[in-house]
């Protein structure tokens, strides 16, 4: 099984018990993952000013060769 929609089949034609189980196992898995996650990232109001005109200035030139 490769696509999502194969898991999902497959998943379907399982018993209850068994689909608990995987459950289980599928929120074990993402709890471990986000405990690897990186703490969010802190930026100051002057970065995001500058990235918000930056963005700004973007979208003016694009409009501006339409």
């Amino acid at each position: 099984m490769s696509t999502l929609a194969e898991i999902e089949r497959a998943a379907e034609a399982l018993p209850s018990e068994q689909k608990q189980q995987l459950l289980l196992f599928l929120a074990t898995r993402l709890r471990a993952e986000r405990a690897c996650s990186p703490e969010p990232r802190k930026f100051t109001r002057e970065q995001m000013d500058a990235w918000i005109a930056e963005d700004e200035a973007d979208l003016q030139r694009f409009r501006q060769r339409q």
